[in-house]
């Protein structure tokens, strides 16, 4: 058969396709729509640039160039009459906006590097050699824009033998932060943030110290971790018994310990920052398609997809916003659109460049495509459904069940055109009643972050996460932004005002607004607004009819018990969820050092200085000299201010340094640095000064204009994604399936 690269390289040249190749092929010009949003998103992060970083295409170049280069392998199986026909159809599938494919296809696709796969798992085995040999094949596959997942439990334990050197083993974790740091460097260079998820077995003698690895949150900043507990450790859990502990080395029994005690180091490290997540291994396995090919043992970054050693996965997700006609699902518009999916999602697996021959030869064995979904929680809005009901989960079950059996119906039609899998003999689907399938998996629900930002709509399966919100754009200007939904449904009903969306923004949520009608609050409900257990029945409604996992976040109040979060686990093993990734809101902004049943102000304490920061001086004119104002970033944003007067002494330079100290610790505290510059700017003393065309009426005045400057600047975006906000804009942060996203302008913390 005739290599796709050839085919390429005869009809176009072998270059990067262009807007104007598509156009010189007899493509329509066609129009749609994008949000302001969506075009800074993909100016910023998705579009073609040259070496000075000017933008080379337009949204429409990019949706066309992604669709030249996914349908060329239609020319191997159908002929080079094909292509053109299928990249029209690919183009209108991505500009109507009902489907978007991974971020790497959108940025690689037609392009050199040509890597179209959004996540890989990489095999881990108890020796130096592989070890090292699988940090450089991440370091690889995150050059390409790829994410990791590694499960570590075949890791020797900590102080275990080491037969070759007679020395001692230093255990899993301490591998882990090897990869961290070799993370860390690769993605320097890279247009994407490396993401890796560790997994480690809860029956490994390592597992406490894994559960606490991450509990300081600047270790291991690369890495989302997850237990990968067994049914029999949940029946322990749940009977209140002991468990064995295994070397992975030797295979024997090597301690026992109380599963309820490990159970609650697990909850209490997710209840205080939101890691560990929990992988439910034993599920995973029983719905792997291809148990003679290997067992499941890890996951992509966000735990949705599990894959076996050297598999990639190849998602995309449809967008759920417009399959409406009125108040019903338009089920007919939505198969149309899936049988495309899974004919552009087979394509990609044809078309793509991978990193290592291992991950081609699998990834084209299993075929593996993870078609999933965004906008639900439009959708819900639009059938005027809320997200915590009844409804809302029978809505759930009925639209992925006919995701699942069309998107199967589409995969045996391309099996018997294309061919099977080739590892279909002794799969799952070798069977009499499938005798055609062309992919092992076909469904996946991953988080969806940036792509539903450029498709306009919610996230995944997730509730919408505000209302209204304010956007930072240029010059430090806020922009009130509203959900377009609720917009129109505030103009129709006559209570829109600006105000009231100003209002609603301070708070995200419409709770408690009783000037809006209580219709419109019970159907506008947001993250927070939503009990754990509806969003654990979403998730497992979701998971009934997906091959693969779900990703999604269970959103915990800042008030919540660890009672709750151990409920919440004990819930998702019930419901059939393949993992869990809970996040209490704030619980990595502050420690919280009590917590009463009568209400009372969480209380904090500040957050400890790092071993290196990074920080800028400024020289301010005041009336007693000049001031110099060192400002201090950690990876959270501004950590700490030191102020000096080269002449001043005694009780000025006293005076200067209590307030720099009192500021630091408002700072590592959680204080917004705009509360700070509000108490101190326009403090007078009787000498005031004029400097770099403002006046400085005092010398608490001179550090909070030097704060004001900075926080305008880019070091106060010093990997402030670890807290509540984006590192490239200052706007807040979605926690969408162990991921972190900004809305605000299409920062991901996961690659």
């Amino acid at each position: 058969m005739e290599n796709l690269e050839a085919v390429a390289v005869s009809s176009y040249g072998g270059e990067d396709y262009s807007a104007e190749t598509y156009e010189s092929a007899g493509a329509q010009q066609m129009t749609f729509t994008l949000t302001p949003n969506a075009q800074l998103v993909l100016k910023k992060r998705y579009l073609v640039k040259d070496a000075s970083g000017k933008t080379l295409e337009s949204p429409e170049d990019l949706f066309r160039r992604v669709a030249l280069a996914i349908a060329q392998p239609d020319a191997l199986y159908e002929g080079p009459d094909k292509v053109q026909e299928t990249a029209r159809r690919f183009y209108d599938l991505m500009t109507s906006l009902d489907f978007m494919p991974n971020s790497p296809t959108l940025m690689n696709a037609g392009r050199q590097l040509g890597q179209l796969s959004a996540c890989f798992v990489l095999p881990v085995e108890d020796s130096i050699d592989s070890i090292f040999e699988a940090i450089k094949h991440a370091a690889m596959i995150h050059k390409s824009g790829g994410g990791t997942g590694f499960s570590f439990s075949r890791i020797r334990p900590e102080s275990d033998k080491v037969l070759s050197t007679q020395g001692v083993a230093s255990g899993p974790v301490s591998f882990m932060s090897v990869f961290d740091v070799a993370t860390e460097t690769i993605k320097q260079g890279g247009t994407r943030r490396g993401a890796n998820m560790g997994i480690l077995r809860v029956d490994h003698p390592d597992i406490l110290k894994f559960i606490s690895c991450k509990t300081d949150n600047m270790r291991m900043t690369n890495f989302n971790i997850s237990v990968a507990v067994t049914d029999a450790f949940m029946h322990a859990v749940e009977k209140g018994t002991e468990y064995a502990l295994r070397n992975p080395r030797t295979g024997e029994e090597v301690e026992k310990l109380s599963a309820r005690e490990v159970f609650d180091h697990i909850v209490k490290s997710a209840w205080k920052n939101g890691e560990p997540g929990i992988i439910f291994i034993d599920a995973m396995n029983r719905d792997n398609p291809t148990p003679k090919v290997g067992l499941i043992e890890s996951t992509n970054p966000c735990g949705e997809q599990p894959l076996l050693p050297y598999e990639s996965c190849n998602l995309g997700s449809i967008n759920l916003s417009g399959m409406h006609v009125g108040h019903e699902i338009d089920y007919n518009r939505l198969k149309a659109v899936i049988w495309d999916v899974v004919h552009f999602l087979d394509n990609v697996i044809e078309a793509n460049k991978y990193p290592l021959a291992k991950i081609e030869e699998l990834t084209k064995a299993n075929r593996k495509i993870g078609l999933g979904v965004m906008g639900f929680a439009d959708l819900l809005i639009s059938l005027d459904i809320p997200y915590n009901s009844e409804e809302a989960v029978e809505t759930a079950e009925a639209v992925m069940d006919f995701i699942q059996k069309e998107s199967k119906a589409a995969s045996a039609h391309l099996g018997q055109t294309r061919g099977n899998f080739p590892n279909y003999e002794g799969s799952v689907h070798d069977r009499p009643d499938t005798p055609f399938m062309r992919h092992a998996t076909t469904t996946t629900i991953a988080p969806t972050g940036t792509i539903s930002i450029i498709a306009g709509c919610s996230s995944g399966i997730e509730p919408i996460f505000a209302i209204s919100f304010v956007r930072k754009v240029l010059d430090g200007e806020e922009l009130v932004e509203t959900h377009p939904l609720f917009r129109n449904v505030a103009k129709q009903r006559g209570f829109y005002s600006e105000e009231l969306m100003r209002r609603i923004a301070e708070r995200g949520s419409i709770k408690g607004f009783s000037e809006i009608p209580e219709d419109v609050r019970r159907v506008f409900v947001v993250s927070h607004d939503v009990d754990p257990s509806w969003h654990i029945r979403i998730q497992a409604a979701f998971q009934k009819h997906t091959d693969n996992a779900v990703s999604k976040t269970i959103n915990f109040p800042f008030s919540a018990t660890p009672e709750e979060v151990y409920q919440a686990y004990i819930s998702a093993f019930e419901q059939g969820c393949k993992g869990l990734t809970i996040y209490r809101d704030g619980s990595r902004e502050a420690q919280v050092l009590n917590i009463q049943r009568k209400p009372q102000y969480p209380q904090v304490e500040p957050r400890p200085r790092p071993d290196k920061t990074q920080g800028i001086t400024e020289r301010v004119n005041t009336g007693c000299g000049k001031l110099y104002v060192t400002i201090n970033s950690d990876e959270y944003g501004f950590c700490e201010v030191f102020a000096q007067m080269g002449k001043a002494g005694g009780c000025a330079y006293s005076q200067i340094e209590a307030t720099s100290r009192l500021i630091s610790l408002a700072l590592r505290s959680g204080v917004k640095a705009e509360a700070i510059i509000k108490q101190l700017v326009g403090i007078r003393c009787p000498s005031p000064a004029w400097g770099n065309g403002e006046q400085v009426v005092s010398c608490a005045d001179g550090i909070a204009k030097v704060l004001n400057h900075l926080s305008h600047s880019e070091i106060s975006s010093a990997l402030a994604d670890q807290m509540g906000a984006c590192p490239d804009c200052g706007g807040a942060v979605e926690h969408e399936g162990g991921c972190i996203v900004c809305r605000s302008c299409g920062f991901s913390r996961c690659a």
